[in-house]
């Protein structure tokens, strides 16, 4: 019997540590290895050989009242920084998401759905002069995601201050500059609802708007983006079809349009 308790009071212990860690954070390095080789037809490229040495390092925990987080900082080749984000896990509340600007939130995780097989040039380093869909991805945001029912989930995305450099700890303040909010909200279903056919469909959608500056002598209006799609995996196979758009504003100031106010 005293044996018995002995070891009962040992594995206890054993869990109370693991459980104060888990609260506490821990931290892990991840990366991957890539070579890629990149030529355009007698177009002078460089060296056409190419090694990746990107890596992340991610953090988990627990608070008190049972939610969870998760904290990822990229870095790029060489070590060199990217960007932090911050997930907090509320349950049945859904999600906030507190991002330094790596394009994972609102429409930019839309800009590009379609399925692929590394076949664009901007897939290998190769610039197009193509613009996508950003939205508040581009800059500093926050945003919520609600828990998926019937295979919908709704993510609301805001910008405080668009265009912005990242920024770390907020310790000063700082005079304001032209730049405005910008906010998402995007849409994604897939309605298999339980069968098998539909497992594979995927249907997704979302628009932002970038506000602009306020000025007495006029400017460059708000700006607006759109996206939307469809894929479907069978098998080995993947189709798609995608939409975008972007509205770029008008120049009011050197435009025949004129504001008043009264």
């Amino acid at each position: 019997m005293n044996k018995l308790t002995k070891v009962g009071c040992s594995a206890l212990c054993g869990s109370l540590a693991a459980i104060s860690a888990a609260s506490a954070g821990e931290m892990t390095i991840t990366g991957g290895a890539d070579v890629t080789w990149m030529s355009v037809g007698n177009t002078t490229t460089g060296n056409p050989l190419g090694i990746g040495s990107n890596f992340n390092i991610k953090g988990s925990g627990e608070l008190d009242n049972g939610w969870t987080f998760d904290v990822t900082t990229a870095f790029t080749n060489v070590g060199a920084y990217s960007a932090t984000n911050i997930t907090l896990d509320m349950g049945g509340l859904g999600k906030f998401n507190f991002n330094q600007g790596n394009s994972g939130n609102g429409i930019s995780a839309y800009d590009d759905k379609m399925p692929t097989a590394w076949e664009e040039t901007w897939g290998a380093g190769a610039s197009t002069g193509i613009r996508l869909a950003l939205g508040s991805g581009a800059s500093q945001n926050v945003q919520y995601t609600t828990p998926t029912v019937l295979g919908t989930t709704i993510a609301l995305t805001l910008a405080p201050d668009y265009g912005t450099s990242d920024v770390n700890d907020k310790t000063s303040k700082a005079s304001e500059d032209t730049n405005k909010r910008s906010y998402d909200a995007t849409i994604n279903i897939n309605p298999s609802l339980g069968t098998e056919i539909l497992a594979g469909l995927n249907v997704f959608g979302g628009a932002a708007t970038i506000e602009s500056v306020d000025s007495p002598n006029g400017g460059i209006s708000d700006r607006y983006e759109a996206v939307g799609g469809v894929t479907y995996d069978i098998g080995p196979l993947s189709l798609g079809a995608q939409w975008s758009g972007d509205y770029t504003g008008v120049d009011t100031t050197n435009s025949d349009i004129k504001h008043r106010s009264l």
